[in-house]
């Protein structure tokens, strides 16, 4: 498949990269900072956890961050994301 230019961004200068552990940060991708799938909570797809106090952690995931695929996959539940922000 052809590499989609868009579907990949890095942002080294930024003072948390790469924020998740990774063994390729060459293939980091910060195009999705903040993940869209978090809204989906259980049910996002990812490696993800509940704290304590009920508040998803996400920092073992790679979804949003590894190139190519990831941004296939958010792309794939943008119809879920769109379910679960319609006023009901």
């Amino acid at each position: 498949m052809e590499e989609k230019k868009y579907s990949f961004y890095q942002h080294k200068d930024c003072e948390f990269f790469p924020c998740h552990k990774t063994e390729k940060p060459e293939s980091f991708n910060c195009l999705f900072c903040y993940c869209p799938l978090y809204a989906l909570g259980e049910n996002c797809g990812g490696n993800f956890r509940y704290l304590e106090n009920g508040v998803k952690d996400c920092s073992a995931c790679l979804v949003p961050h590894t190139k190519g695929r990831g941004y296939d996959y958010i792309m794939s539940r943008y119809g879920d994301i769109v379910e679960k922000a319609k006023k009901k």
